[in-house]
């Protein structure tokens, strides 16, 4: 875990955590080291839209789901 003053480490932290992958951690943090943060949003925000889809994807998985099984509850009284 970083240390909460290490600003570097705590980036470094929170893009892993994020499931960033490797080119973007790279990059984002070359743009911190050289005190270009806001140049980092478009990558991240990019990412972000990513999850978000995958979310939306995956909620739709669950959607259906939860519907089948509702159905076969009620047509079968279980």
């Amino acid at each position: 875990m970083a240390n909460a003053n290490d600003t570097m480490g705590m980036l470094h932290e929170n893009l892993v955590d994020a499931g960033c992958n490797p080119s973007d951690i790279e990059c984002c943090m070359n743009l911190a080291k050289n005190d270009r943060w806001t140049s980092m949003l478009p990558t991240l925000r990019c990412y972000r839209s990513q999850l978000l889809n995958t979310i939306h994807k995956e909620q739709s998985k669950l959607d259906c789901l939860d519907y089948l099984i509702y159905k076969i509850s009620k047509e079968h009284n279980s």
